[in-house]
């Protein structure tokens, strides 16, 4: 019997980041896998070496992204009305009306969501959307290629692509095994299953109960918990510079502690600027009593507008920004990928800062993984520009899962020179109530996902 052969479906960057970017394709072949990427994404794979075959040019049926804002709006109501809790409602994006298209859209959806509101019409969007799929010639192209190459599984790398439900489909008509890796800690509340396969694999227990719990023909023996490859980057300690050759490569003062500022995307944060005004003048008060604080500023890889130009100007005794390595192929915001250095930098951020700060994000694993704590902005500025106290999103169940309130800090207000300094001065206190969140969200050791991946296969 030969090898066993894995084709590796990848569509976005967020997979790219995952599985090629990471030792995820060594360890395969070193463990007696076939492995080959069935790349959908303008990055080609190939040059790093991998065994690569092209998605074929994906076109989705002019019916599927109908049916698929109405399954998503009528699956939260499912949700809202199971669990009894509104925030579902929450994670709806609201209607676009920009265009005959969109208006048309939005009006054959809502007529759906209005006649297929309950359990049943949840069943029938989602056959009905991977029926649709079906019929499309990019489904007869994937059926094609699967019939060349014949692959014993089929890895979905992402379950929120809708590129992937036809190559996932075809696969399943050829009676090819198929898994679907559910690649973010915050997805599954947020009803974001859009790719149906046979197995999934997720990151934690927690993730394994909200899969069978939300999607209930998902029974338990389909998920194994495997963790995420995400992370395995900052275990890689022979990759990567010095801090002397860090600091020198981005021109920043030796004498000097850097925390990070990762920014957000203007819909998340529309204000993100504001906030990175706020820490850059706590960071400059701190040093005019006499510490040696700097802020590197990591703006989010598909945030290309002017906002910030107005705070890196005012600042430039205190920031430094060091723009992340993402190459755009297109002009929309999904044809926006990551390059393999800029894993490394990530690490270096990691490694080298004493911490970071933003307004909710994954970045709190992201450093955990070298104990170096986070802190969250608490406050909003609402559209006067006066502020608030909180922000929404920290309402979204994946917040839940925190042990408890100091796994981060909390910067509940502009005034944060405490806070900023307490972060500096406790790191290893709250890095270690960090670490107990990571590994309530994530499977450790969080250095050997690939491999679990792999036996799980």
């Amino acid at each position: 019997m030969g090898k066993p052969r894995i084709l590796v479906l990848l569509t976005d960057g967020v997979s790219l980041r995952n599985f090629a970017y990471t030792s995820f394709y060594k360890k395969a072949e070193e463990a007696g896998y076939d492995i080959m990427f069935w790349d959908g994404t303008a990055f080609d794979i190939s040059s790093l070496g991998y065994k690569t075959t092209k998605l074929p040019p994906p076109k989705l049926h002019f019916l599927t992204s109908v049916f698929k804002n109405a399954r998503k709006h009528v699956e939260l109501n499912c949700f809202a009305r199971r669990d009894k809790d509104p925030i579902y409602h929450a994670y709806k994006f609201p209607w676009s009306y920009k265009g005959v298209k969109n208006i048309i859209r939005t009006i054959l959806s809502k007529i759906l969501i209005f006649f297929c509101n309950t359990e049943s019409g949840l069943k029938w969007l989602r056959l009905k959307t991977n029926k649709l799929e079906c019929r499309t010639a990019y489904y007869k192209s994937c059926v094609k290629t699967l019939k060349a190459i014949n692959p014993d599984v089929v890895y979905n790398t992402s379950q929120r692509s809708v590129l992937a439900i036809a190559p996932i489909e075809a696969a399943k008509a050829l009676n090819i095994k198929t898994i679907g890796f559910v690649f973010s800690w915050d997805n599954l509340p947020k009803s974001t299953l859009d790719v149906i396969t046979d197995e999934y694999h997720v990151w934690s227990d927690l993730m394994k109960f909200q899969l069978c719990n939300y999607h209930r023909f998902i029974k338990d023996h389909q998920v194994s918990v495997t963790g995420t490859p995400q992370f395995e980057p900052y275990y890689n300690a022979a990759e990567g510079l010095t801090k002397d050759q860090f600091y020198n490569a981005y021109h920043l003062n030796k004498d000097y502690n850097y925390l990070c500022f990762s920014g957000d995307d203007i819909t998340t944060s529309p204000k993100d600027h504001l906030y990175l005004r706020d820490v850059a003048k706590s960071v400059r008060e701190l040093n005019n009593k006499g510490h040696k604080i700097g802020l590197i500023f990591r703006r989010c890889p598909v945030d290309f507008s002017s906002r910030y130009d107005t705070v890196l100007n005012d600042f430039k005794d205190v920031v430094v920004p060091i723009e992340p390595q993402w190459k755009q192929y297109g002009g929309q915001w999904n044809q926006i990928f990551p390059e393999a250095k800029d894993s490394v930098l990530l690490t270096h951020l990691a490694k080298y800062c004493v911490g970071v700060i933003n307004l909710g994000s994954s970045m709190a694993f992201d450093f955990a993984t070298h104990h170096k704590p986070c802190a969250y902005l608490n406050y909003h500025y609402d559209a006067e520009l006066n502020i608030k106290k909180g922000v929404k999103v920290y309402n979204y169940i994946h917040f839940r899962s925190q042990p408890s309130r100091g796994v981060v800090v909390w910067l509940d207000s502009p005034d944060m020179e405490s806070d900023v300094l307490r972060m500096i001065e406790s790191s290893d206190k709250i890095a270690e109530a960090a670490n107990k969140w990571f590994q309530i969200v994530n499977t450790a050791p969080f250095d050997k996902a690939s491999e679990r991946i792999l036996k799980a296969l």
